[in-house]
C-alpha cells in the first residue's frame, strides 16, 4: 500500500466547535443572526490569541497546531497557514450522530480552498453497533480517504468516538467509567480494524483518553498494522477536568506511536465563560488559555522524554 501516516510530534489546540458554542456557550437556539456569528468569530479569535501567546511562551512552534472550522474560523485558518503552524479543519456536519459531509458534494472544493495540514472528521462508530449505520459511514469515510490520498495535499485526521450500545452498558451495570476502562479499549481496536478493512486510511487517529499504557499500545498496534508504520495517534481531552486530562496525557506519552494531543475545551471553556460574563478581560482570557495549553504540552513532553 502507498505509505501513509504522520509521526512527528503534534500538539493541537482544537476549537472547531460549532453547535456547542451556539447552544452551550451562549444559549442561542435557531438560526444565527449576523451578530451571533460575529460574536462566535470574536470568541474563537481569543482562543487563537491564546495559542499564539503560548508559542511566544515556549510551546515548540514546530509541534504546535490548531483545529478550527471554516464557518467561524476562516481568517484564523489563513493566518495560521501563513505563520506555518499545523492547521486542521473539520469536514463533518456538526452535532450529528451519523457522519456526513458539512458541505455535501462540495466537500473537496472546501478542503482545497484552505488546504489545511489535516482534514479532520469526527465519527461515532462502534464495531458492535448498528451495522447499516456503520456501513453508510464507512462508505463516506472511504470516499474522503481516497480523495485525500489521491488528489489532495491535506492529510487525514480521524477523531474516533466509540459510544456504548445498550447491551454493552448492561454488561458493566450502566457504569460509564467501567465501560471506558473495561470495554472501550478493545472496541476501539476492533473499530480501527473494521474501518481499515473498509478502505478508510487515516494518517492520524485522534483517540479518546485511555487509563492504561497497555491499552495505548494496543491502539497504536491497530493503527499501524500491515505496513502502516508511520501512522500516528493523538489523545483527546473530551472536555474532562484538568486532572483527568493530565493523567491521559501522561499515560499516552509513554506509549511509542502516540505523538501528541488535542485538548480544547479544558483549555478554553472556563476562561471564555468568564470573559463573556465580564469577570476577566479578553487579554486575561487569552493568557489563561495559553497557560493551560502550554502546561499540557509540558506534561506530554516531559513524560515522552522520560519514556524514551
Amino acid at each position: 500500500m502507498t505509505e501513509i501516516g504522520f509521526d512527528k510530534p503534534l500538539y493541537i489546540l482544537p476549537f472547531d466547535h460549532r453547535g456547542s458554542f451556539q447552544r452551550q456557550m451562549f444559549g442561542w437556539k435557531g438560526p444565527l443572526t449576523r451578530e451571533h456569528t460575529e460574536k462566535i468569530v470574536q470568541t474563537k479569535q481569543v482562543i487563537y490569541d491564546g495559542f499564539k501567546t503560548a508559542i511566544e511562551l515556549g510551546v515548540p512552534r514546530d509541534k504546535a497546531g490548531i483545529l478550527v472550522d471554516e464557518q467561524f474560523g476562516a481568517a484564523i485558518l489563513r493566518d495560521a497557514a501563513a505563520e506555518k503552524f499545523f492547521t486542521s479543519c473539520p469536514c463533518e456536519k456538526s452535532g450529528q450522530e451519523e457522519f456526513d459531509f458539512e458541505y455535501g458534494e462540495e466537500f473537496a472544493k472546501h478542503i482545497e480552498a484552505f488546504r489545511p495540514t489535516f482534514c479532520k472528521v469526527l465519527v461515532r462508530y462502534n464495531a458492535e453497533g448498528d451495522k447499516a449505520l456503520n456501513t453508510r459511514q464507512a462508505g463516506r469515510l472511504k470516499r474522503l480517504s481516497d480523495f485525500l490520498h489521491g488528489k489532495s495535499s491535506s492529510l487525514y485526521m480521524f477523531e474516533l468516538l466509540v459510544p456504548p450500545v445498550a447491551a454493552q452498558l448492561r454488561r458493566v451495570k450502566e457504569d460509564r467509567r467501567a465501560y471506558d476502562l473495561e470495554l472501550r479499549p478493545q472496541l476501539m481496536v476492533q473499530t480501527i480494524h473494521e474501518l481499515q478493512d473498509a478502505g478508510v486510511e487515516p494518517d492520524v487517529w485522534k483517540i479518546e483518553g485511555l487509563e492504561r499504557r497497555e491499552d495505548c499500545e494496543k491502539v497504536v498496534a491497530a493503527a499501524r498494522r500491515s505496513g502502516r508504520q508511520k501512522v500516528g495517534c493523538i489523545i483527546l481531552g473530551r472536555g474532562e477536568d484538568d486532572a483527568k486530562v493530565r493523567k491521559w496525557l501522561a499515560t499516552a506519552a509513554t506509549a511509542p506511536g502516540f505523538i501528541g494531543f488535542a485538548v480544547g475545551r479544558t483549555c478554553f471553556w472556563d476562561p471564555l465563560v468568564a470573559w463573556n460574563q465580564g469577570k476577566i478581560s479578553r487579554q486575561d482570557a487569552a493568557g489563561e488559555i495559553a497557560k493551560r495549553y502550554r502546561e499540557f504540552a509540558g506534561v506530554f513532553e516531559q513524560k515522552a522524554r522520560a519514556a524514551s
